[in-house]
């Protein structure tokens, strides 16, 4: 019995050693930036949402709506509101903005993304894991809490 125990205890040690290299590989890199004018395509794991691509539908979550009459307001209010939920700006420009999030206990950084479409009147969304496979639902929970904001409640 103290054999499978120690056991166990090791395996739970190399799991949280696992996570925690993650956790830091994930600290390099950056978000992908606009492809013609648009967000990148989510890549073919679950850890991602993306408002560009309806097709793709594991992966799609609706665009933003734009209340604001410049895509630079728009830019400063979710750029406010990024970094009022714990988000850091990375990068800002003519109507897109990069920001990070980490998550507390591993660190592991997200990438979410705005474009805005003035033609359209929405706001473009893209949010992503940089490494491992699921985020168990954080990025579109993440999107979802950032419409909840941006609607007032």
């Amino acid at each position: 019995m103290t054999k499978l125990v120690a056991i166990l205890a090791l395996i739970g040690i190399a799991f949280l050693i696992y996570l925690f290299v993650l956790g830091r590989l994930s600290q390099s890199g950056a978000a992908p930036g606009l492809t013609d004018g648009r967000l990148a395509p989510c890549p073919d794991r679950p850890n991602c949402v993306c408002s560009e691509y309806p097709g793709h539908r594991a992966h799609f979550i609706e665009p933003l709506p734009l209340k604001q009459e410049s895509p630079e307001d728009a830019i400063r209010e979710i750029q406010t509101l990024v970094i009022s939920l714990g988000g850091e700006i990375r990068r800002t420009s003519d109507g897109y903005l990069a920001a990070n999030f980490s998550s507390q206990l591993f660190r592991f950084v997200d990438d979410v993304e705005f474009r805005v479409d003035p033609d359209d009147g929405k706001v473009h969304v893209r949010s992503a894991s940089r490494v491992g496979h699921s985020d168990l639902g954080a990025n579109r929970e993440r999107v979802e809490r950032i419409r909840q904001h941006l609607a007032g409640n």
